[in-house]
């Protein structure tokens, strides 16, 4: 039987009023019940993210990295997760910069693990969002997960912390069971052999 993956859930907004949280809380309880998960939920906006960077980039710098100490923890936990949700709104057909400089402060940590996309916003659903970031993970060498979930106008679909469609729960086991699949695989494969990155 395969252990518990370390799920670690991304609230990528820090905008004020933003609706990231709730959905990240949705997920993370119906990532709870699913069973296969040791759910963590980052919220960015608790995080020390700068968006200025050092001169040498994170793939070359290894763990020498100079990153600022309030993102040890931030680090830890990308580094030990085994898997990803990454919950992020549409702004401007992309994503949130706080969310692009989480992920250029890193690289080994997201590298042969698997990531999934919960996205909301206006009549697109933040798709617009999830798609520059399957290509930035891609350049990462982290495996995007297809089926993910998007909320088209979130602030009239969404009641008491809840989608009102009722078949959204059902869209939420095909994400985590596919991304449970991942997780097992890609964290076997990082055991049998260390991921052989081109450089």
């Amino acid at each position: 039987m395969n252990a518990m993956n370390k799920l670690v859930i991304i609230i990528g907004s820090v905008r004020e009023g933003r609706f990231g949280p709730v959905v990240a809380e949705w997920v993370a309880d119906h990532a709870r019940t699913h069973g296969g998960f040791q759910v963590d939920i980052v919220d960015l906006a608790d995080a020390d993210v700068p968006l200025s960077l050092p001169a040498v980039p994170p793939k070359f710098a290894g763990e020498n990295y100079p990153r600022p100490e309030g993102m040890r923890d931030i680090t830890t936990k990308l580094a030990d997760a085994d898997a990803f949700i990454i919950v992020t709104p549409e702004y401007n057909h992309s994503y949130p910069a706080s969310l692009k400089a989480l992920i250029d402060w890193h690289f080994t940590q997201w590298t042969a693990k698997p990531v999934a996309f919960v996205s909301y916003g206006g009549a697109g659903g933040g798709r617009h969002a999830v798609l520059h970031l399957q290509n930035v993970l891609t350049e990462l060498h982290a495996v995007t997960i297809r089926d993910g979930l998007a909320f088209p106008n979130y602030f009239t679909a969404w009641q008491d912390g809840a989608p009102l469609d009722t078949a959204t729960a059902g869209y939420a086991k095909t994400l985590l069971d596919q991304l449970a699949w991942w997780a097992n695989a890609l964290r076997s494969a990082r055991t049998a052999a260390p991921y052989p990155d081109g450089a």
